[in-house]
């Protein structure tokens, strides 16, 4: 058991260790924090930017075009005359987009 002990490396394995430690933050920080904080940047410019008229689509699947808008929720027509109140962060950002796209302008 001695024998294993003594040939473990001489020091200078904690600048090596700190430097590890660093490199794995900064790609922790770079690959997922930062697209992290980039998403919800774009989400919450994009939920801002809803206008009355607007097509969306909810994260709950709920497809209509904006009716009314108040602070922090807005009413969503679904059919003529059916009207649903949601909070503005149901809106799904990615849903609304694709479906803009395949759906053509009325």
């Amino acid at each position: 058991m001695n024998s294993i002990l003594l040939q473990a490396a001489p020091g200078g394995g904690a600048t090596m260790q700190i430097i590890l430690m660093v490199a794995i933050i900064g790609i922790f920080y770079f690959f997922m924090i930062r697209p992290q904080q980039k998403k919800a940047k774009e989400q919450k410019t994009f939920t801002e930017a809803i206008q009355k008229g607007d097509y969306v689509v909810t994260i709950g699947g709920a497809h209509g075009r904006v009716a009314e808008l108040e602070d922090d929720t807005f009413i969503l027509e679904v059919e003529r005359g059916a009207r649903i109140r949601f909070s503005k962060s149901a809106i799904s950002m990615d849903s609304t987009k694709a479906a803009a796209a395949k759906k053509p302008a009325a």
